[in-house]
């Protein structure tokens, strides 16, 4: 209906409006939405394969009281960021800060393990360094409240929330076909996957493969329909150059958002590997949980996305 001027008249630019509320809402209870999106009519490029050409697949832990000197201690014994990261690079750093929690909480990546990062980044001479992630709760509080924002934004990072990330289309597959990604990860020539390790609801575990949801948006509820091959194909389409799993403080129960500190443990670890899949075992056994039990590793392991014995990782022991 138009009205005398030509115009939308009143009750069906109502209607529009209450259709528009109804569609974002259908994208997901608690994700938050974006200011900017690029038309969906344009050609979806491929995500990038960031990995190191040539890098072999393995994993280093560190354990200490401090969560800078593991992630340093980690890194160096990989052949320190250098080896990874080159001068004038764009680097996407992908912490997990899903949730409007205290670091304390153990429900998003510690802010120590993410500055630290951003600092190696820099001094192997990265042009940018980005952090970004799309939370559930509000992205304001989650982003300030998880500390990684100072954190981040103090060591040299931009940091962008969902409030301040476009939306882009990209060649997915799977589950995922159809999805938009955020701007940064298109954007970047190296990518470090930061996940923290902890309980989850569905998968009993999220680490660094089930941290992908966090570059996607609109959908990305249905992947929880068959969640275990729904992780493995990310893992497939998201190659990172580097995968750092946060042990710092892990959630053993009511993940992926938990709440109470008697559900939260002390492991003060960090693994960092370029496999993705060992990393993830690597952290599935510090949360008291046998890889061969989930069913997300065994698939990614079957698609040859890495192995999932975490003996295969390598122990620095502690300081």
């Amino acid at each position: 209906m138009t009205g005398r001027d030509g115009g939308m008249g009143r009750r069906e630019a109502a209607r529009r409006v209450a259709q528009a509320a109804m569609a974002t809402a259908a994208v997901g209870v608690g994700t938050f939405g974006f200011l900017g999106r690029r038309s969906a009519s344009a050609a979806a490029p491929e995500v990038r394969d960031f990995r190191v050409a040539g890098e072999p697949q393995r994993a280093v832990a560190a354990r200490g009281a401090d969560p800078a000197d593991n992630v340093r201690r980690a890194v160096a014994a990989l052949g320190g960021m250098e080896h990874f990261v080159r001068r004038g690079d764009v680097v996407l750093v992908k912490p997990n800060v899903g949730w409007d929690r205290i670091p304390e909480q153990a429900a998003n990546t510690d802010p120590v393990v993410v500055a630290e990062l951003v600092r190696l980044c820099r001094g192997a001479g990265a042009a940018r360094v980005v952090v970004a992630d799309v939370s559930c709760n509000d992205p304001g509080r989650c982003f300030a409240r998880s500390g990684i924002l100072a954190a981040a934004q103090g060591a040299g990072a931009e940091v962008l929330d969902a409030r301040r990330l476009e939306m882009v289309p990209a060649a997915l597959s799977g589950a995922a076909s159809g999805m938009e990604v955020i701007a940064p990860l298109l954007a970047a020539t190296r990518v470090v996957n930061v996940p923290v390790a902890k309980h989850h609801s569905l998968s009993r575990a999220t680490v660094g493969m089930k941290n992908w949801f966090g570059v996607l948006n609109r959908g990305r509820n249905r992947l929880h329909q068959d969640i275990d091959r729904s992780i493995a194909e990310l893992a497939s389409l998201f190659r990172p150059t580097l995968t750092v799993v946060d042990a710092t403080r892990v959630l053993l129960a009511n993940g992926p958002q938990g709440g109470s500190l008697d559900d939260v443990r002390a492991v003060e670890a960090v693994c960092v590997g370029t496999d993705p899949v060992l990393c993830d075992a690597w952290g599935a056994v510090q949360l008291g949980l046998a890889p061969r039990e989930l069913g997300f590793l065994a698939e990614a392991e079957r698609r040859g996305l890495g192995r999932s014995d975490p003996s295969l990782v390598r122990e620095l022991g502690r300081t």
